[in-house]
């Protein structure tokens, strides 16, 4: 959806609010969200804006999605002021108004993975990681803990955050906490005003669908001793608001996807019944395969129907700026980056079976959805990171504060005497070993990877639990 078409989207759901609150200003008065929009706005007031102030005092990629999440916080705020003055609408009829909210949160999501280079990919991860909070008014019933589960899912890339700029600059790391208290302000809005859902005003006016165009009539007449019903809604009210066509076919997908998610009971109905001669139960010829005998031809796939390899990249390694980007080298084991600057950073990306040597110091490495590599290096001035890797190697030479591995399986650490102080912060990975020099030899150790929590009074603690 184009940017202007998303602005005037949220206006005009803006304007549907206004519209409804004077529409049915006599019929019931205002719903119970109503009040609570006051407490939403001292957010958005409040910890928000500090965020956005600060976002575009940083400037660059970080300004640029932060004006992504004010569009997405606006249209989440227009569509809690039409939950508060209009009756639930059906499922069918939610995907059309959450529209300007969801095709701005994909919007953030696209922009952070074209990011992967900047400068401050870690912020387009922190918020990226955690804009889907906003989802919470499709949550029940519990919709408060999805919010804190958000911003928990975003602690791995804010914590980076404060590490890499605590010393640098005091902007990133209010930006940083201003993030966290906007979340943390939003799980509380959420659990005392909409304790088991979105609430909406059961008294309210019709909402219908904006694809409609239509609403029903208003009541007859009033009742005996009751208030005077609500005066019909404006037939034009929903007349401006159009849904632009998915520009890509990524798009169209996700919006089917949405369509078919919000049918509620009505998601299985295109699902095909499971026979008799399909259960392997009734069947015992059938339980030593997992295939299902089809029920005719037409069932099978079609040779074009195949699915098309991906597109190889060429390979290549080069200094941009201050970064070295290595990048979609496959079965290459002598790549070797010499001239190096403790200022420059390398980033290895989609590089498979090959071993990156770096000489001299640099500020830090990352392995980015690489498998089966390895990577030797001398000093890191910051840290050696590993994010959605498979079956990846590292040597330090000399020294590493820190190594993060995030979504990986199968991480191996050879550490030098220098770095038998390093920090591993490992998040959502498996398989990982540190191996640590012992005279002429090395030790192996298994990083842990389940934990035991345990309540001790309104606290949790956590500690590891030892492999047998």
């Amino acid at each position: 959806m184009a940017e202007q078409d998303l602005v005037a989207l949220v206006k005009r759901l803006e304007a549907v609010a206004l519209k409804l609150e004077s529409a049915g200003g006599g019929a019931g008065g205002a719903g119970p969200t109503a009040a609570s929009l006051g407490e939403f706005d001292v957010i958005v007031n409040g910890p928000f804006k500090t965020f956005m102030d600060l976002s575009k005092k940083i400037g660059s990629e970080v300004a640029t999605m932060g004006d992504m999440v004010e569009m997405a916080f606006k249209a989440h705020r227009a569509y809690l002021e039409l939950a508060s003055k209009a009756k639930k609408p059906s499922d069918g009829e939610l995907p059309m108004l959450q529209k300007p909210m969801a095709d701005k949160m994909a919007e953030i999501e696209a922009f952070r993975e074209k990011g992967r280079r900047c400068e401050f990919f870690n912020h387009l991860s922190a918020v990226s990681e955690s804009i889907p909070a906003l989802g919470w008014i499709n949550m029940a019933p519990t919709p408060a803990p999805f919010v804190k589960e958000m911003c928990d899912a975003s602690m791995f890339y804010t914590n980076r955050v404060l590490k890499d700029w605590k010393d640098k600059s005091k902007a990133h790391v209010e930006w940083t906490k201003a993030w966290v208290q906007t979340l943390t302000g939003l799980a509380g809005f959420v659990k005392q005003h909409h304790t088991t859902g979105l609430v909406w005003n059961a008294k309210g006016v019709e909402a219908k669908s904006v694809a409609n165009h239509g609403v029903p009539p208003a009541p007859a007449g009033p009742a005996a001793g009751g208030p005077p019903p609500p005066p019909p809604i404006p037939k034009d009210l929903f007349d401006d608001i159009k849904v632009a066509k998915p520009e890509n076919k990524d798009e169209q997908t996700r919006s089917n996807l949405l369509d078919a998610l919000n049918k509620g009971d009505g998601v299985t109905s295109g699902l095909k019944k499971v026979t008799a001669d399909m259960q392997t139960h009734k069947n015992p010829d059938l339980r030593g395969s997992s295939i299902v005998p089809a029920k005719s031809k037409s069932a099978s796939p079609k040779p074009n129907a195949a699915v098309k390899p991906a597109v190889a990249k060429p390979p290549k390694l080069e200094l941009e700026g201050k970064k070295w980007a290595v990048e979609y080298f496959v079965k290459n084991p002598s790549l070797v980056i010499e001239e190096t600057e403790p200022n420059q950073s390398v980033y290895m990306f989609k590089c498979e079976g090959s071993t990156l040597k770096i000489e001299g110091k640099v500020n830090n490495i990352v392995l980015d959805g690489c498998k089966k590599c390895a990577v030797v290096f001398t000093d890191a001035v910051s840290s050696c990171e590993f994010i959605n890797c498979q079956s990846v190697q590292m040597q330090v030479l000399g020294k590493v504060p820190t190594i993060s591995v995030e979504k990986t399986d199968g991480c191996q650490m050879f550490l030098s005497e220098d770095s038998k102080g390093v920090e591993i912060i490992t998040a959502k990975s498996s398989e990982m070993n540190v191996s640590i020099p012992n005279g002429d030899e090395f030790v192996e150790q298994a990083v842990p990877e389940q934990f035991k929590t345990v309540i001790n009074g309104i606290k949790l603690s956590t500690n590891h639990t030892e492999s047998t």
